[in-house]
Order: structure tokens, then C-alpha cells, then sequence
């Protein structure tokens, strides 16, 4: 059964999941499930294949919940709003351009930030505004 109470501890849970899944995923260091598949050695293929498949699944989860709450409007607000925000951070010095690395952690934040927020926003919305979102249940 469903939580019957969201609060800021429940969103930070969420965000967490999707920071482990993107930045295990890709980050600019060697440890990646990018870095780890890419030399296709062969080597440990068959736990290589179970990672990206159980890689997949999350993603999927992800991306459909993402999808049906704020739709395409609401990822690209949210991708609007978090470029504004990296803007702003490098106009005031927060963000040091000079380091090559800089913007590929910026951007995997801000994808894992939208995950989170896409999965969590009928919570959100119900806080917000007090209206309920009804999903279909004959699907």
C-alpha cells in the first residue's frame, strides 16, 4: 500500500534513487556502468548484462512516472527552470567553468532532480493544491 503521508523526507528519498541511477549510470570518473561496459571485452559479460537490464527497469519506472505527471510541458519547465539555476550559479562564481568535468555533474544533477520530481509530483501537486491525481485502473 501507498504512503498515506509525503513530507520532504519521502522527495529526498526519491532524489537519492535517481542520483544512484544516473550517476551510476555515467559520472565523469572511472566508476560507471558506462565505464565498466564500454572496453566490450567480454569479460563478466553475463553480470554486465543483468546491470543493464536491472538499469533499464529503474529507468523505465522512472521515465514512465516522470512522462504521465508532468508530461513533456513539465520536463521542459523543469529543465528550463534548473538551466536557469546553473546560469545563475556560474554568473555568480558557484561554478567553477574552468574545471572540464563542471558541466557533466551539472547536467546529471539536473536529470536526476527531474526524475525525482517527476515521480514525486502527484504527492507534490496533492500538497500544493489539494487535488488528487486519478490514474486509469483498467490498464
Amino acid at each position: 500500500m501507498a504512503q498515506a503521508t509525503f513530507t520532504p523526507v519521502s522527495f529526498l528519498l526519491r532524489w537519492l534513487i535517481a542520483m544512484i541511477l544516473v550517476f551510476a549510470t555515467f559520472n565523469p570518473t572511472a566508476y560507471s556502468f558506462f565505464r565498466w561496459v564500454a572496453p566490450m571485452d567480454g569479460e563478466s559479460l553475463p553480470l554486465k548484462a543483468l546491470a543493464g537490464i536491472v538499469l533499464l527497469i529503474v529507468y523505465v519506472i522512472y521515465f514512465r512516472a516522470t512522462w504521465r505527471s508532468i508530461g513533456p510541458i513539465g520536463v521542459t519547465l523543469a529543465a528550463a527552470l534548473l538551466a536557469a539555476m546553473a546560469w545563475v550559479s556560474i554568473d555568480l562564481g558557484l561554478l567553477n567553468m574552468a574545471q572540464p568535468t563542471i558541466m557533466t555533474w551539472v547536467l546529471l544533477f539536473a536529470f536526476a532532480t527531474i526524475l525525482a520530481v517527476g515521480i514525486s509530483w502527484s504527492h507534490i501537486r496533492r500538497k500544493v493544491s489539494g487535488q488528487a491525481d486519478i490514474d486509469d485502473v483498467d490498464e
